[in-house]
């Protein structure tokens, strides 16, 4: 897609700055459905901050710029130039905290904007999925005039929503997981019914046990590195308890009753649930602030001191970890596939309140980006941006790996709030996990299809 877009003329992007998300496309673009272009423009934007957050954050980049003369305040300077800019400010975690911070505010305002339309005959369908060039100005603006939030209890006080916000996207997270894995599992059933080749079944096989050998793998190096035989009580039971739930969920998800109702059911979504369960477990147990029951990964390969890395002069916590890029990673994966799905699980499109929705080929034959929304939208689009909402709260927990500010010391530490909003939002999506599992047996009367 990116290609594609970059192939198309100077002078056709600019007619369509104001126009709608079909206009987006040029005739060499492969076909796609308004809805789905409008998603990943956005999902764009957000992308377009964490990256902004991502070189902010990096290490070395305040020595850097200090070293530019008359930039820092604080820094080098030569005669007659004043140093304007506060480094501690714009880089480090007081930069993500404002950058995200700019990007919740914005897709709240397009949440509360979008609340209650129902076709794209809605004149406020048009602002959705149009006037790009002018939302990309307010997504400025609003982040202009973040860089000049006092500090005071700001960051304390957006620490404390970023906790909350992350704890619900994780939920709605792992959702995409369950809907992403029941559509990969009925997939490649469905084409080894029809094709009769053996291999897809090998597949499934194979990544089913894949996803458990690492699952299980992860138990043991928990139970290694993250207890200690007269400590980490609280990591014994985290670990003890999700691997119990993920054996629960494993065996129901293969019981006859359950197949009965569920006939794409199988080991594959708990398998990919399990393991995800773990990451959690593993992200969460990261943020102990006891460091015995917390080597960094670094420590556990070359024997480093555990305590994270800071400037004193600064507060700038160098947060580069595993958890946190694989976190990013999962985090990028679910945001495009919640950009371009389009599933057929009932359950889950009620929980993501989205449809099944299809395009419709123009006169030539050809499928462009057209409005296959004119009936009725085939996603909430006050959901959606409330979904980018809480991502930006989880990016910018990810970043600063979930550390609470100090107000006093300008530092950042590990803190058990984090570590008890990650397990918990662990058990609440196995429960998610197991409702899809459970519920047209509860209730044989409503359409599970």
């Amino acid at each position: 897609m990116g290609a594609c877009l970059a192939l198309c003329s100077v002078a056709s992007c600019a007619s369509c700055l104001c126009g709608s998300a079909p206009c987006i496309l040029c005739g060499c673009c492969p076909s796609s459905n308004n809805s789905t272009i409008t998603r990943l423009v956005f999902s764009f934007f957000l992308l377009l901050g964490t990256m902004v957050s991502v070189i902010m954050i990096l290490p070395g980049m305040e020595t850097q710029l200090r070293k530019i003369p008359g930039f820092c305040q604080g820094g080098t300077s030569i005669p007659g130039i004043e140093n304007q800019v506060n480094c501690d400010v714009i880089l480090g975690y007081k930069s993500v905290y404002r950058m995200c911070f700019a990007m919740t505010c914005f897709f709240f305002l397009f949440f509360a904007i979008m609340i209650g339309v129902r076709s794209s005959k809605d004149l406020r369908a048009s602002i959705q999925n149009g006037f790009w060039f002018f939302k990309f100005l307010i997504l400025i603006g609003i982040t202009v005039g973040a860089f000049f939030i006092p500090d005071g209890t700001f960051h304390t006080v957006w620490f404390y929503f970023g906790v909350i916000g992350s704890f619900i996207f994780i939920i709605i997270q792992l959702t995409l997981l369950i809907d992403f894995a029941h559509s990969w599992n009925k997939m490649w059933l469905e084409n080894a019914e029809n094709s009769n080749n053996k291999c897809w079944f090998a597949g499934l096989m194979s990544f089913t046990v894949l996803h458990y050998a690492l699952a299980i793998a992860a138990v043991v190096l928990f139970y290694v590195y993250y207890t200690q035989p007269d400590d980490c009580t609280e990591h014994k039971v985290f670990i003890s308890l999700n691997l119990i739930f993920c054996v629960i969920i494993s065996i129901i998800s293969i019981l006859p009753k359950i197949q009965e109702v569920q006939p794409h059911s199988g080991l594959l979504q708990a398998s990919v649930i399990s393991l995800y369960t773990m990451y959690v477990t593993w992200s969460a147990m990261t943020n102990n602030p006891n460091q015995k029951c917390n080597p960094s990964l670094l420590s556990l390969v070359a024997n480093i001191s555990t305590s994270p890395p800071t400037d004193s002069s600064s507060g700038v916590v160098q947060l580069w970890d595993a958890q946190s890029i694989v976190g990013l990673i999962i985090f990028l994966f679910c945001t495009l596939y919640a950009s371009i799905r389009s599933s057929s699980n009932t359950q889950v499109n009620k929980l993501m309140q989205t449809e099944e929705g299809h395009g419709t080929a123009g006169e030539d034959g050809v499928q462009r980006a057209v409005d296959n929304e004119e009936d009725r939208v085939t996603y909430s689009y006050s959901f959606f941006h409330l979904h980018l909402c809480l991502a930006s709260l989880y990016i910018m927990m990810t970043l600063t790996n979930w550390y609470q500010p100090d107000t006093k010391t300008q530092s950042m530490g590990s803190s058990m709030p984090a570590v008890w909003v990650k397990i918990s939002s662990s058990w609440l999506g196995l429960g998610l996990f197991l409702w899809t599992l459970i519920a047209p047996l509860l209730f044989p009367n409503r359409d599970f299809s």
